[in-house]
């Protein structure tokens, strides 16, 4: 479906862990415009620690802005579900860790298939108000792509090597409003334990608007937390706290294992 290239950097990756089979595997997603190379250290970090680890690539991001436009967010869970299969092959317990549109893909998944449990990160709950939403669709026709705001980066290094399309395709955005409004109506079917994490200085999870706490209300799950983190912008799979969130991943997979009924 996608027409360009892939852009250096920002392929799909797969590490197998620890031998070729391990009961554990993590099946990350990357955030809307954003690339795998976004997850890649988390992967990088979990597969260090004996799990087989899958960082999938969604359709249209990753080449070109235009590849966007040719899809819809079903293509986007279809990604994420052809990921689990190939995992699956060689994983008997599979954990999803999202960022940003990854996490909600995530959670909507796992209102639909039997994760192990869901870390969703830097998620929104909803999209900010603005009239345009409803008419996306049309819109795009006068104003084919919108800006990105100002960064929130701390650590400018990791900023600089970051792979994402540099505007958001009006008419993507329209999908994924639609597919925060299927995410929103499939909270309640999610079991799984979830774990959130978020940055109060995240400028597009606004910690204002309560995205978080929103999503935790709605979660059918028992086991769900919030992890709030300071110094980190929207990335902070990349930014400058990453290793607090990478630990944090890690702690509540391991958690989850060691509770496991023999």
């Amino acid at each position: 479906m996608n027409s360009g290239r892939i852009i250096p950097t920002a392929e799909p990756f797969f590490f197998l862990g620890a031998s070729s089979s391990t009961p554990v595997g993590c099946l990350l997603v990357h955030g809307f415009t954003g690339a795998p190379k976004e997850m890649r250290w988390l992967g990088e970090y979990l597969a260090e620690r004996g799990y087989a680890v899958l960082g999938v690539r969604l359709a249209g991001h990753a080449t070109q802005p235009q590849d966007l436009l040719r899809v819809c967010w079903e293509d986007w869970l279809t990604d994420v579900e052809d990921g689990w299969q190939l995992l699956s092959g060689v994983s008997q317990r599979i954990y999803l860790a999202g960022l940003s549109m990854g996490g909600m893909l995530s959670l909507l998944f796992a209102s639909r298939f039997p994760v192990a449990g869901v870390v969703a990160m830097s998620t929104l709950h909803h999209l900010p108000k603005d009239w345009r939403l409803p008419y996306a669709e049309m819109f795009s026709l006068i104003q084919p792509s919108i800006a990105k705001g100002a960064s929130d980066w701390r650590d400018e290094e990791a900023e600089q090597s970051h792979v994402d399309y540099p505007s958001y395709p009006t008419r993507a955005i329209a999908e994924l409003r639609d597919l925060l409004e299927e995410m929103r109506c499939s909270l309640g079917k999610v079991t799984a334990p979830v774990l959130l994490i978020n940055s109060k200085d995240d400028h597009t999870v606004r910690l204002e608007e309560h995205h978080a706490e929103q999503i935790l209300q709605a979660l059918g799950s028992q086991d769900k937390s919030i992890l709030w983190i300071e110094g980190s912008g929207h990335v902070i799979t990349r930014d400058a706290q990453r290793a607090r969130v990478f630990q944090a991943t890690y702690d509540f997979i391991r958690h989850i294992e060691e509770n496991l009924e023999p």
